[in-house]
């Protein structure tokens, strides 16, 4: 699914214009990685948490020459799904 299958999807759901179901999906959106970005956590219940985590740096091996190579930290986004969504898809 796309956002764009999103935006439909809630415009027929709610009787919305699909560029006001837009401008809700992007904000939405926009909202989510701004908070992201400020390194701060998004619970939002029966759906899941949104995190940011910090990778520690290590070392690696390039696989075509087998050459050690360092790799640093870096931060990742992470998902943990809530219990609501995981017994849905079970």
């Amino acid at each position: 699914m796309t956002k764009k299958d999103i935006v439909k999807t809630l415009a027929e759901r709610f009787g919305l214009s699909q560029v006001d179901a837009k401008k809700v999906v992007q904000g939405t959106f926009d909202a989510i990685v701004e908070t992201l970005v400020a390194n701060q956590r998004i619970e939002l219940r029966n759906f899941g948490v949104f995190e940011v985590k910090i990778r520690k740096p290590r070392k690696a091996r390039n696989p075509r020459t087998g050459e050690e190579v360092f790799v640093g930290e870096k931060r990742v986004v992470t998902f943990k799904p809530g219990r609501t969504m995981e017994d849905k898809i079970k």
